[in-house]
C-alpha cells in the first residue's frame, strides 16, 4: 500500500461504491489485511492514524477475522486486546457508532477465545465496569455495550470453536459473571429511570434493557432456546439468582420501562417479562414466594389490559400475547385462582382475546398464544380442586364463538394475496386449540357451528347448481366471495374435506374403532352409511374423483395421495380397501385416460407415490395373475416404446412416456418388501424389458430428464432392503441382474464423459453420475452377487463397471465433490464400498500412484468435513485400506502365501508416497483431540489400523503433538499417550478394537482436561 490516503480511498469504495466491479477490486486489494498476520501491525497503524471511519472499520474487521482463525499466539492476542481496550477508552466517544461496535466485537471475540488460556482475558468485566464509573455518558454507554456484546459472544457458538469448548467457556462465564452483569443492567435501568445524573438519550435506555434481555436469554443448560416454539417451557435460572427475582423491583422495573415512549425499549421490556414468566418453578423454594411473583406479573399485565398502553404497536402487541400465553405454561390453574384479583384479570384477558379475534387482519400471528392459554386453562379444569370459581364457563364459549366467527370473516374479507386458507402452517397453529375449546361446551358450541355453517352451505349449494352470476350489492356477500375465487375455492374446499377425512379416519376407522363406535348408527340415519365398509367406499370414491378432476393442481393431488397412502398402509384398512368397488376400479383403470394427472408434467413426482400405493395394495394379495393384470397398462406402454424408432426417442412424447414408465416402476419397486413380491416384478422386467432401458440410456445420455428417472428406478430396484433380493441357491438371477446394471453404467459413463460440461454442470452431468454411483454401490453391497464368478469365467461386467465408475469419479474436481451435498454422499458411499471389498479394492490399487493418492486424499478431506455420515464413510474406507495393508503386507510371516498383486500395488504406492498414512493418522488425531466428533467410535477404527501398520509412525506423531503443546503440559499429555495403548495387542481382532476404542475415549477426555 503506497499511502494511507490511497487505502482510505479503497475503503470508501469497498463500503460505499455502487459499482460491483469497484467493490470487488477493493476487496481483492484489501483482503491481505485479514489473511496475513504480518499486517496486524499495519492495522494498528491505520487505527492510530486514519481519518475516515471506513479505514478504521477495515482495520477492525480485519483483526476480527485474524483472531477468529485462532492461529495467533497468546501474547499477540493479549497485546491486541489491551490495545483495543485502551483505544476505546481514549477515542471511543469520538468514533462512529459502527466502528465502536466493530471494535467491541473484536475485544469480546478475543476474550472468548482466550478465556481458558489466561486469566488476564477475564479482566474485561472489571475494565467494562471502569467505563461505567467514568463521568462521561459516552464512556458509560461503551461500558454497557462491552457487557452486552460479551454476553452475546459467550452465548453464541462459533464455527471456529468446538462445541464442547464453547459450552465449557460459556458455563465458566455464566458461573462467574452473568449474575453480576444482570445486576448491573438492573442498576442502570433504575438509575436512568430517575434521570438524576444526566439527561437520558435513546441509546442509553435501549442498551441496558437489551443487556438484561441477553442475560435472561442465556443458554443456561446447554440447550439453546427456540423462540419460535412453545416447547422450550422454562428458563433454567441458577439458584443464585433467586434473591434477585424475589425482589419485587426486578419485575416492576420492566413494567415501568414498558411505559416508556420508545417501542424498541417497550418491546424488549416485554421480552424480558416473557422470560421471567418462564422461570423454572423450582427456583422458588416456598409457595408464598412463587405466588407473590405470579401476583406481581398478573398485576402488571392487568394494568396494561386496563389502559391498553403501548398495544397499538404490533411488536408490543405480539410480545404481550406471548406473555399472557406463558401464564398457563408455567403455572397451574389453582395458582392463578389463588391470586386475589383473578376474577378481574381473567375477565380482562377474555375481553382482550375477543377484541384480538375481531382484529384478525392485524393480530392473526399473535392469536395463537391467546388460544393456547385458553385451551390449557380448559384442559386443566377437570383437575382443579376446591370451590373457587374459575369463571371459564362464562368466558370460554364467547371466545370460541368469536374465534369461529373471526375465521369465517377473515376468509370472506381477504384478498387473493393474503388469504389465510393458503397458509397450512398458520391454519394448523390456530386450529389445534379449537378442539379443546369446543369440547368444553360441546352441545352449545356444535349448535353455534351448525347455525353459522347452514347459510354458507346453502349459498354454496345454490352457487353449484345455478352457476356464477354477476355480483351486485343486493346479493349475499358469500355468493360474491364464491364467484371471486371459483376454481381456487373448490380446491381449498376439497383440501378441507381431505383434512376432515384424515382426522375422522384416525378416530373412527381402525382395527377397534369401526365396530365399537355408535357413530355409524347415526350416520345410517342421516346419510345411509351403515358401516365402515360403506364409509370407506365413499372416502376412496372421493380420492378417485380428486385424482380425476385435479390434473393441474399438484397440491390437491399430493394431499389426496397422502390420505390414500394412510389408508393403504394400515394392515386392516388395507385389507378392507381391496374389498371396495372404488378401489377395484382404480386398480383396474390406472391409465392416463382415467387419471389425467399422470399426463401432467407438474405432477410427475406424484405418479411415483400413486404407483407405490397401488403396488402396496396389489402385493397384499397372493397371485401372479392379479399382478400381471395390474401391469397390463404399463406393459402396453413398454411395448409401444420398444416399437419406436431410434429417432423417435428424441421426441417429447416418447421421452415423457419413458420417464413416466420409469417413475411408475420405481413406485412399484418401492412397494416390494419381500422375496415373493420382488420376484414378481423381477420376472416381469427381466429379460424382456431390460433392452429398452439400455436403448434409452444409450440414445439419451445427454438428456438428464430421462436418465435421472431411469437411474432412480434402478437404484430402488437393486436395493436389497428387507432381504428381498434373495434368490434360490441355484438361481443365476443375482449375477444376471448385475450384468444388466453393468451394461447401463458402462453405456452411460462412456458417453457422459465425452460430453462438454456446459453451464449447469450439476444438472447435466454430476446428477446422473452420483445416481449411477448409488446404483453401483447398492449392487456391490447387496450381498446377492458372487463377484468372484466374473473373473473366474472371464466376464468383464464387473471390471468394466468399476473401470468406468472410477473414471467418472476422477473426472469431478474435489471442490465440486465437496460443494454438492448429494454428489458428496454418493461419492463417499461408493468409495466406502470399493475399499471394503477385497475384489473391488483391486480396481483402486491397480491405478497409478498419483491417482491412488488423489483418491485417498479425498477421503482425508471427507474426514475433515462437517457431515458426520460422510466422515464415518471415509473412516470406514481408510480402515479397510489400512487393515488390508496390515494383513497382507505388515503382518506377513514366513510360510505365508506370497503377497497378492493388489498388496504389491499398495506397497508400491506407499513406497512412492510414504507420507500418506502418517498424514491421515495426524488428521484423525486432530479431529479426536480438538473437535467434537459425533462418530468417535467410527474414527477409532482406522486409528488403530494405522498404528498397527507402523509403531514408528505413531511415535513420530506423538512427539509432534507433544511438541506443539505448552511445556508444563507435556508430561501429563505424554502419560495420556502411554495409557492409550494399555492392554492393546498387535492385532485387529474385534475385542482388541473395542479395547482401543475405550482407551481412546479416556485419552480424549484426559488430553482435553485443563
Amino acid at each position: 500500500m503506497e499511502s494511507l490516503a490511497q487505502l482510505e480511498v479503497l475503503c470508501e469504495k469497498l463500503y460505499n461504491s455502487r459499482d460491483s466491479a469497484e467493490r470487488a477490486h477493493a476487496e481483492s486489494t484489501l483482503k491481505c489485511f485479514s489473511e496475513n498476520s504480518d499486517y496486524i501491525s499495519q492495522c494498528q497503524y491505520i487505527l492510530d492514524n486514519a481519518s475516515t471511519p471506513y479505514a478504521l472499520m477495515l482495520a477492525s474487521t480485519s483483526l476480527l477475522k485474524q483472531v477468529s482463525d485462532r492461529s495467533l499466539s497468546l501474547q499477540l492476542r493479549l497485546d491486541i486486546r489491551n490495545y483495543v481496550m485502551n483505544y476505546l477508552a481514549a477515542r471511543g466517544p469520538k468514533l462512529q457508532n459502527f466502528v465502536t461496535v466493530s471494535l467491541i466485537q473484536l475485544v469480546c471475540r478475543i476474550t472468548k477465545f482466550g478465556w481458558l488460556d489466561d486469566d488476564r482475558f477475564r479482566e474485561i468485566f472489571k475494565e467494562a465496569t471502569d467505563f461505567l464509573a467514568l463521568a462521561s455518558q459516552d464512556h458509560y454507554l461503551i461500558g454497557l455495550r462491552i457487557l452486552n456484546f460479551l454476553v452475546m459472544e459467550m452465548n453464541q457458538a462459533n464455527s471456529a470453536m468446538p462445541l464442547s469448548l464453547h459450552r465449557k467457556i460459556a458455563t465458566s462465564f455464566k458461573d462467574q459473571f452473568l449474575l453480576q452483569i444482570f445486576q448491573i443492567s438492573l442498576t442502570s435501568l433504575h438509575q436512568l429511570k430517575s434521570e438524576g445524573n444526566f439527561p437520558v438519550a435513546d441509546d442509553l435506555r435501549r442498551v441496558p434493557i437489551s443487556l438484561a434481555l441477553r442475560c435472561l436469554s442465556f443458554d443456561f443448560v446447554g440447550s439453546p432456546v427456540d423462540e419460535s416454539s412453545e416447547e422450550f417451557g422454562t428458563v433454567q435460572l441458577p439458584a443464585s439468582w433467586r434473591p434477585l427475582l424475589q425482589d419485587p423491583s426486578t419485575v416492576q422495573i420492566f413494567f415501568d420501562y414498558y411505559k416508556v415512549n420508545d417501542t424498541t425499549v417497550s418491546k424488549e421490556a416485554l421480552e424480558c417479562l416473557v422470560r421471567l414468566a418462564s422461570v423454572r418453578r423450582s427456583l422458588f423454594v416456598e409457595d408464598p414466594a412463587r405466588s407473590q411473583f405470579l401476583s406481581h406479573l398478573m398485576s402488571g399485565t392487568r394494568e396494561i389490559l386496563q389502559t391498553g398502553q403501548g398495544l397499538a404497536d404490533h411488536g408490543n402487541y405480539h410480545e404481550f400475547c406471548r406473555l399472557l400465553g406463558r401464564f398457563k405454561v408455567n403455572y397451574q390453574l389453582s395458582e392463578l385462582l389463588s391470586v386475589e384479583f383473578y376474577g378481574e384479570w381473567i375477565g380482562l384477558v377474555a375481553e382482550f382475546t375477543t377484541k384480538s379475534l375481531l382484529s384478525w387482519q392485524w393480530a392473526s400471528n399473535s392469536v395463537y398464544y391467546l388460544l393456547s392459554l385458553w385451551s390449557r386453562l380448559v384442559t386443566s379444569l377437570p383437575y382443579l380442586k376446591g370451590d373457587t370459581p374459575s369463571l371459564l364457563d362464562e368466558t370460554v364459549p364467547k371466545i370460541t364463538e368469536g374465534f369461529i366467527t373471526s375465521r369465517i370473516n377473515s376468509v370472506q374479507a381477504s384478498s387473493d394475496l393474503d388469504n389465510p386458507l393458503d397458509s397450512a402452517e398458520g391454519l394448523q397453529d390456530q386450529l389445534e386449540s379449537l378442539p379443546y375449546l369446543c369440547r368444553f361446551k360441546y352441545e352449545s358450541c356444535s349448535l353455534f357451528i351448525i347455525n353459522i355453517m347452514e347459510p354458507l352451505l346453502q349459498a354454496y349449494t345454490v352457487y353449484c347448481m345455478d352457476g356464477p352470476h354477476n355480483c351486485s350489492h343486493s346479493q349475499d356477500k358469500t355468493d360474491c366471495w364464491l364467484q371471486r375465487y371459483q376454481e381456487l375455492s373448490k380446491q381449498r374446499l376439497d383440501r378441507a374435506i381431505l383434512i376432515f377425512v384424515q382426522n375422522f379416519r384416525r378416530s373412527y376407522v381402525g382395527d377397534q374403532a369401526m365396530h365399537a363406535s355408535k357413530l355409524y348408527a347415526r350416520l345410517s340415519e342421516l346419510l345411509g352409511l351403515t358401516d365402515h365398509l360403506v364409509l370407506l367406499n365413499v372416502i376412496v370414491g372421493k380420492i378417485a374423483t380428486n385424482l380425476k378432476c385435479y390434473a393441474e393442481c399438484e397440491d390437491v393431488i399430493d394431499h389426496t395421495l397422502a390420505l390414500f397412502q394412510d389408508l393403504a398402509s394400515g394392515y386392516m384398512t388395507g385389507k378392507l380397501l381391496l374389498k371396495l368397488e372404488s378401489t377395484k376400479f382404480i386398480m383396474a383403470n390406472h391409465s392416463r385416460e382415467n387419471f389425467p394427472f399422470l399426463d401432467e408434467y407438474r405432477c410427475v413426482r406424484s405418479r411415483t407415490n400413486f404407483y407405490y400405493i397401488l403396488g402396496s395394495l396389489v402385493f397384499m394379495e397372493d397371485g401372479p395373475i392379479k399382478f400381471r393384470t395390474f401391469m397390463e397398462p404399463l406393459l402396453q406402454i413398454a411395448v409401444n416404446l420398444e416399437a419406436s424408432a431410434d429417432a423417435a426417442f428424441r421426441t417429447d412424447a416418447v421421452k415423457y412416456a419413458f420417464t413416466g414408465l420409469m417413475r411408475d416402476l420405481r413406485g412399484i419397486a418401492m412397494a416390494t418388501n419381500s422375496r415373493r413380491t420382488y420376484g414378481l416384478l423381477f420376472d416381469w422386467l427381466y429379460p424382456s424389458r431390460m433392452p429398452l432401458l439400455l436403448r434409452a440410456i444409450s440414445l439419451l445420455t445427454d438428456e438428464p430428464e430421462v436418465t435421472t428417472p431411469l437411474f432412480k428406478f434402478m437404484s430402488e430396484f437393486v436395493l436389497n432392503k428387507a432381504q428381498r433380493l434373495t434368490f434360490d441357491s441355484s438361481s443365476p438371477n443375482g449375477i444376471l441382474l448385475f450384468r444388466e446394471i453393468s451394461k447401463l453404467i458402462v453405456a452411460y459413463g462412456s458417453r457422459i464423459l465425452l460430453l462438454p460440461n456446459g453451464t449447469d454442470i450439476y444438472a447435466r452431468k454430476y446428477k446422473g453420475i452420483w445416481i449411477s454411483l448409488t446404483v453401483l454401490s447398492r449392487a456391490l453391497c447387496g450381498n446377492y452377487v458372487n463377484f468372484g464368478v466374473f473373473e473366474l469365467y472371464g466376464d468383464r461386467a464387473l471390471a468394466d463397471a468399476l473401470d468406468i465408475s472410477l473414471k467418472m469419479t476422477l473426472s469431478i474436481p474435489l471442490s465440486d465433490i465437496l460443494t454438492f451435498k448429494k454428489l458428496s454422499k454418493a461419492y463417499y458411499g461408493y468409495m466406502e464400498v470399493m475399499f471394503n471389498n477385497h475384489i473391488t479394492i483391486s480396481s483402486v490399487l491397480i491405478l497409478d500412484t498419483s491417482t491412488f493418492v488423489h483418491i485417498v486424499s479425498t477421503l482425508e478431506s471427507g474426514l475433515k468435513g462437517l457431515d458426520t455420515g460422510i466422515s464415518t464413510q471415509c473412516a470406514s474406507a481408510i480402515d479397510s485400506l489400512a487393515a488390508f495393508y496390515f494383513n497382507n503386507i505388515t503382518n506377513i510371516t514366513a510360510g505365508d502365501n506370497p503377497p497378492s498383486p493388489a498388496a504389491l500395488n499398495l506397497a508400491r504406492h506407499i513406497g512412492e508416497f510414504p507420507s500418506l498414512f502418517p498424514q491421515i493418522l495426524k488428521t484423525l488425531f486432530e479431529i479426536i483431540i480438538f473437535e467434537d466428533a459425533g462418530n468417535q467410535w467410527s474414527l477409532s477404527r482406522p486409528i488403530l489400523s494405522l498404528i498397527m501398520i507402523s509403531e514408528q509412525m505413531f511415535s513420530d506423531l506423538r512427539a509432534q503433538i507433544l511438541a506443539s503443546q505448552a511445556v508444563e503440559q507435556q508430561q501429563r499429555l505424554s502419560q495420556c499417550f502411554d495409557k492409550l495403548m494399555t492392554d492393546v495387542t498387535r492385532s485387529l481382532e474385534p475385542k482388541n478394537r473395542d479395547r482401543f476404542t475405550q482407551n481412546l475415549t479416556t485419552f480424549r477426555h484426559d488430553f482435553r482436561a485443563k
